[in-house]
């Protein structure tokens, strides 16, 4: 394989949080269509710049972590964006690794192309599931059917997989948080987690009292813990 098959931005060697219980690389591919005014990962969002690395160093680290990595996750930006992914995954499955991908579901005929290939996914959902809250979420480029399809998808497929929002104040309330998790409940969601939002740099206004005040509704995380059989505050 050519070294362009995937455009990827960085590569994290060694990751235990990015996948349950197991040691992965963590594949940053560069490129996203949404704007999330909380996005953590803003030098990835641009689809037409190179990234930082490149794919034939990514089997080189892989070939040289065999015994010791146990799983790649493809994480973003957006990894469903590039319509290489199907591919990269079967070679990294061939090389004796699991595949984990992190995703916001926004193009379900792409992530129909890899169901067969993961055996976990971290599904992040940004707002209520509504069409005008799903756009304020995402910088106005988000259709939520096309995340709901996905969802179901996924929730069909029977793949191992987890729910997370992550609670920027400026978009999101405490009622909120009870309609997400009432809709995914609903749709047959086992795995929630609330993950703090934490400023980033071009956000001067936000304190973390306001971060906070989600995790500290005991009411809140009372009712999220009965909700879900798997529920977790990440803070």
């Amino acid at each position: 394989m050519t070294k362009s098959l995937l455009n990827i931005g960085d590569i994290e060697k060694f990751s235990i949080v990015d996948f349950p219980s197991k040691m992965a690389v963590v594949v940053f591919m560069q490129g996203c269509p949404w704007r999330c005014p909380f996005c953590y990962n803003q030098s990835l969002q641009n689809p037409h710049i190179e990234g930082n690395a490149q794919w034939e160093h990514l089997l080189h680290l892989l070939e040289h972590r065999k015994g010791i990595i146990d799983a790649v996750v493809f994480s973003g930006g957006e990894p469903l964006l590039q319509d290489e992914l199907p591919q990269a995954m079967d070679i990294v499955r061939q090389m004796g690794f699991e595949v984990g991908l992190h995703t916001g579901g926004y193009r379900p005929e792409a992530f129909k192309k890899v169901l067969d290939k993961i055996v976990w996914v971290g599904f992040d959902i940004k707002a209520p599931l509504e069409e005008e809250r799903y756009k304020k979420a995402t910088g106005n480029a988000a259709q939520v059917e096309k995340v709901q399809e996905s969802l179901k998808m996924l929730i069909d497929s029977g793949i191992h997989f987890e729910c997370r929002t992550t609670c920027d104040p400026r978009i999101l309330d405490i009622d909120d948080i009870y309609t997400i998790a009432n809709t995914l409940a609903d749709m047959g969601v086992k795995e929630y987690y609330l993950q703090k939002y934490r400023p980033i740099p071009t956000d001067k206004t936000t304190q973390d009292s306001d971060c906070e005040k989600f995790f500290a509704d005991e009411k809140l995380q009372a009712y999220l813990k009965q909700k879900f059989a798997v529920y977790e505050a990440r803070k």
